[in-house]
């Protein structure tokens, strides 16, 4: 082998580390990608929770467990693990300095406005001494990062379609988006819509009195048809209306209740109360939430991008992480629908970060 060659060859050797470094990190990009980060189990953490939720005096009384009264900690220690990769930890400043002078929307009912005080919750508490503006005009609340111009807001909007107030009361319009909200959605960088949780409330807790379909004014119907004609009324007005050049869209799936314990085969409970830590296996029934088959039904069928924040089956294994007793209503009132914060919308928000740097 001649100079030249030798001189080659010694190159290589010298390039190989660097290289094969090169490589293996965009090996794993690739499997973070790749990943279906949704399939996978909760593992004890000892530097969990992601943050002190005394530094965030904004979250509701509702999920402020601690604040509350509830004494166990195990419940906090939790992070979810998948199966064929590792989660990127939350990086507070890597999140903001992506989403420098954007806007970010939660748009839902009671289980957003839990994802959304718990994203702000994860961020404020970083650098807890940076100056943040919040404020509330009807029913939108804005929570802005004055540091990097970033703005999370959040729409209380329970149904996701219209609801319209006529002379013989309340009408739940099936095919309609409010002109406003559709307005203001356009305008947004990345949307996080939710829906479900209001669905089946009947009574004094239903706020509609009729429901629309078409011409047809009914004043009542099979809820999960009317869930499904709702949800094709959203797809449509995404499809219609979204570039996605400019707006990531998300779907954030059912959040599950854990409020009969013989679910979970716990003969002496009777809801979420007591319970403390995470289970190994589903509870009962196995088979899908019927709500979340309609989901993924109509986000198979749009045209444009929608991306399924997929949290259903990981927050059923969370009979621990409700607020029970330690909810709004203190031990007058009990909770197996929300998370106490922190808690498990922290992994959802983990989930979304994920979604957004991989993709």
């Amino acid at each position: 082998m001649g100079a030249l060659g030798l001189g080659i060859a010694f190159a290589l050797l010298v390039l190989l580390p660097s290289l094969e470094h090169q490589v293996h990190g965009k090996q794993s990009n690739y499997e973070l990608k790749k990943c279906d980060i949704y399939q996978g189990r909760w593992v004890y953490d000892a530097s969990y929770p992601l943050y002190d939720s005394s530094l965030c005096s904004f979250i509701e009384n509702a999920f402020a467990c601690q604040k509350n009264g509830r004494a166990d900690e195990l419940y906090l220690k939790y992070k979810w693990q998948p199966f064929a990769c590792k989660l990127p930890r939350f990086d507070a400043e890597d999140f903001l300095e992506r989403f420098r002078d954007k806007r970010i929307m939660f748009v839902g009912d009671s289980l957003s406005l839990n994802q959304w005080q718990s994203f702000t919750c994860m961020l404020h508490a970083a650098s807890s001494e940076s100056e943040y503006n919040f404020e509330r005009i009807g029913s939108t609340s804005t929570f802005t990062f004055q540091s990097h111009n970033v703005s999370l807001m959040l729409q209380r909007n329970a149904f996701l379609v219209d609801i319209a107030h006529n002379k013989y009361g309340r009408v739940l319009k099936l095919n309609s988006i409010d002109h406003k909200d559709g307005l203001a959605w356009k305008e947004f960088d990345v949307l996080i819509f939710n829906t479900w949780h209001w669905w089946l409330h009947t009574g004094r807790k239903q706020p509609w009195e009729f429901i629309q379909d078409g011409n047809t004014l009914r004043q009542d119907m099979d809820r999960f048809v009317a869930y499904e004609k709702a949800l094709r009324t959203w797809a449509r007005w995404v499809d219609k209306n979204v570039d996605p050049t400019k707006t990531k869209v998300f779907f954030q799936s059912i959040s599950p209740t854990h409020w009969n314990a013989s679910f979970w085969g716990n003969p002496d409970g009777r809801n979420c109360t007591a319970e403390t830590r995470p289970l190994a296996e589903p509870p009962y029934p196995r088979s899908p939430h019927p709500a979340q088959v309609i989901v993924e039904k109509v986000l198979r069928g749009m045209s444009k991008p929608v991306n399924l924040l997929n949290v259903t089956a990981l927050s059923r294994l969370r009979k621990d992480g409700h607020p029970s007793i330690y909810g709004n209503e203190g031990h007058r009132g009990m909770d197996c629908s929300h998370w106490c914060l922190p808690g498990v919308p922290d992994t959802w928000n983990q989930l979304l970060y994920t979604e957004l740097i991989r993709n």
